[in-house]
């Protein structure tokens, strides 16, 4: 169906713009003004050479990655005003209106394709920027199924579950890239500025420079003499590894190793796990099979070995085998538990409270592990960095002391 991008007054003598979808123009002018609009300019963007600016305007800022937190509120607010009666043509104009913005326009784009006929997810499905396939897949199975409103309920509770998790992760990393930032700036001021200042008058003297001094001054020689190619290099090297990165068997490789790195791996992994699981038992709960489900999981697993076991894990389902067996293949992957957890849940019919239980386990121990994780790297880095500075500062009161000592 054609969209028609618009601008209209309102009963106010409000000037309004937006789009709406319509069979042709004049069942667009119609549907605007039983809206109580005076239309002044509509236009199919789609056919009219000078609609696409406008459009375009439009179309540039829904393709940018929408705030999650954004989306999330969103469901939440769709489920609860569907859950009181309210018809989705409605409880989306009701929504509408308490955005600006991109996503404003997002919802106003939902509300035409609906009132023209279109369901929810095939309308959420045209702006990828905003509604992921989770989204998508939960909203059509709810649509399906005439429970819309539990269902994006469910998905509102795994989007806030998920936000939650993420922020515990990084808020538990924000400190220590803090400290190492600091220690970076701090060696780099002490080394190109404070020490050649202060050594320059010794090195004049001729006077012999202790050991430490000797480090520390050739050090900022070196820095001071070759800064661009250190930063060229830097930049190389970045650069070579963001491209060997690229490469499907050398991102697998890094993936795996990650997960290897004490502390850091077992982080990783369950943050995982805990995605998997929950993505899982959202789909299963709103009635999606389970090898869909799988795919969905696969395509929002980060790391590159576990999407590999949940892969093997999908083929030996269609093959007819067991999921737990597909799992123990790859124990370096996912621990025995998740693997007991898939069989126990598989033979009983429970996979989704077994699941749920699994999630939260995790959760608590994502936890525990980003604890740890930071009380080992403040502390580590707290003391290089004291030790750096301590070095560079004994580097440039020795030569001093000795000097006081001579003359005295």
């Amino acid at each position: 169906m054609p969209v028609f991008t618009y601008t209209a007054t309102d009963e106010a003598r409000i000037d309004l713009s937006g789009s709406i979808a319509a069979d042709t123009p004049r069942q667009a002018r119609d549907l605007l003004r039983d809206r109580g609009l005076l239309v002044r300019d509509l236009s199919d963007y789609h056919k009219t050479p000078s609609a696409p600016r406008s459009f375009d305007r439009l179309r540039s800022l829904l393709a940018r990655r929408e705030n999650p937190r954004v989306v999330t509120q969103f469901v939440r607010e769709l489920s609860t005003l569907l859950a009181v009666g309210v018809p989705l043509t409605e409880a989306l104009e009701t929504i509408a209106r308490q955005y600006r913005g991109r996503f404003h326009a997002s919802v106003l784009l939902l509300r035409d394709r609906v009132a023209g006929g279109a369901s929810l997810a095939a309308a959420m499905r045209e702006q990828p920027a905003a509604f992921d396939e989770l989204c998508l897949n939960i909203t059509e199975v709810g649509e399906d199924a005439g429970t819309l409103d539990a269902s994006l309920e469910r998905l509102a509770d795994f989007r806030d579950r998920w936000e939650q998790l993420k922020g515990r992760v990084v808020t538990t990393l924000i400190y220590p890239s803090i400290v190492f930032a600091m220690a970076l700036i701090a060696g780099t001021f002490l080394m190109t500025f404070v020490v050649p200042r202060i050594l320059e008058p010794l090195v004049e003297q001729g006077q012999p420079l202790p050991f430490p001094t000797r480090v520390v001054k050739g050090a900022s020689d070196f820095i001071l003499a070759w800064w661009w190619a250190l930063a060229g290099g830097a930049a190389l090297l970045v650069t070579s590894a963001v491209a060997l990165l690229r490469t499907p068997r050398a991102r697998f490789a890094w993936h795996r190793a990650v997960l290897r790195i004490p502390l850091l791996g077992d982080l990783v992994r369950k943050q995982a796990i805990v995605r998997v699981a929950v993505v899982l038992g959202t789909l299963l709960k709103s009635g999606v099979v389970f090898v869909r489900a799988l795919q969905i999981a696969q395509r929002g697993t980060a790391n590159l070995a576990l999407r590999d076991a949940l892969v093997r894990c999908e083929r030996a389902v269609l093959a007819g085998g067991d999921i737990a067996d597909a799992l123990e293949a790859s124990s370096d992957a996912f621990p025995p538990l998740v693997v007991r957890v898939f069989s126990v849940g598989q033979q009983t019919g429970r996979l989704e409270e077994m699941l749920d239980r699994l999630a939260a386990a995790y959760d608590r121990q994502v936890n525990a592990s980003a604890q740890r994780l930071a009380a080992v790297l403040e502390p580590a880095l707290i003391v290089v960095l004291a030790a750096l500075v301590l070095f560079i500062i004994l580097a440039t009161v020795l030569p001093i002391l000795e000097a006081g000592n001579a003359i005295a």
